[in-house]
């Protein structure tokens, strides 16, 4: 699933593989996914995108925009977006694809779920749309640790516990589920523990983790969980993800636990996070 990193480095991607590539054609919804959102009717994506130029792609949160002059793509966390080069074999079944005058395409597909929306500039008032560009991520210098404390002490009103403080809400947008486990194994704090138990210098921690872990896996081009656009893992190598439960901890040598929480699956190392 798409989050922040890898909306980043697909996006970087994107900018340098399409930046100047003139639309020839485009289809939406041809291999129909209950699950599958569109922004309008999809039918009408190939008149709003034939004959536009890709001209930028930016990361906003965990979803990709593509500009393509007044028009814009947005596909969000359950897409998978690939990029394939003339003569290249091109999967049969995807709700989006976008061909372009050197017979290259972009082609997006949906396994759970995922947006695929084309629509003008200014259209798109979906609210997790708009407050993933309101607010800071932690890839800018806008998400200070003053940034951080304010929305940290919001939600310590609540008695959430570290997961749900950090992964619903959208208090940071582009941090999911998938994200959360590497940067709460560096901070040394169980998912489970409540935020009202935490000291000053695990508050400190969390924030230092949430800001390297989540650049570091940028740069690296997005956690080995996850593909990018050309169908290659990301470069990140997860500590705590399905790749390495039952395996030895890097740190201490606890065996790594999956566990169902917060209608989704933590993993922990129980030596390294403790819960009390």
């Amino acid at each position: 699933m798409l989050e922040l990193p890898e909306s980043y480095s697909i996006s970087k991607q994107i900018y340098q593989t399409l930046k100047g590539k003139r639309i020839k054609n485009a289809v939406a919804n041809t291999s129909p996914h209950k699950f599958a959102w569109y922004f309008g009717d999809p039918n009408n994506y190939s008149l709003l995108l034939t004959d536009q130029t890709i001209s930028d792609c930016k990361a906003v949160a965990g979803q990709v925009e593509i500009y393509a002059g007044n028009i814009r793509i947005l596909l969000n966390d359950g897409v998978n977006i690939r990029f394939f080069e003339k003569g290249t074999k091109i999967p049969a079944k995807h709700q989006l694809r976008i061909d372009f005058e050197d017979d290259s395409s972009l082609v997006c597909s949906v396994q759970m779920y995922g947006g695929l929306w084309v629509y003008q500039e200014g259209e798109n008032e979906n609210p997790y749309y708009l407050v993933a560009k309101r607010m800071p991520s932690p890839l800018s210098s806008n998400f200070t640790k003053s940034y951080f404390d304010t929305i940290f002490q919001e939600a310590n009103k609540t008695n959430l516990t570290v997961k749900a403080f950090l992964a619903t809400d959208q208090r940071i947008p582009g941090l999911g589920n998938g994200v959360l486990q590497d940067i709460l194994f560096y901070a040394n704090i169980h998912p489970k523990r409540k935020i009202n138990t935490l000291s000053s210098d695990e508050i400190d921690g969390l924030f230092d983790a949430v800001k390297t872990v989540i650049n570091r896996m940028a740069v690296e081009g997005g956690r080995d969980t996850e593909k990018d656009l050309y169908g290659k893992n990301g470069g990140y190598h997860t500590i705590l993800s399905k790749n390495t439960v039952g395996k030895p901890c890097p740190v201490c040598g606890s065996i790594i636990k999956k566990e169902a929480y917060l209608g989704g699956s933590i993993y922990i190392c129980e030596s390294c996070q403790r819960l009390s």
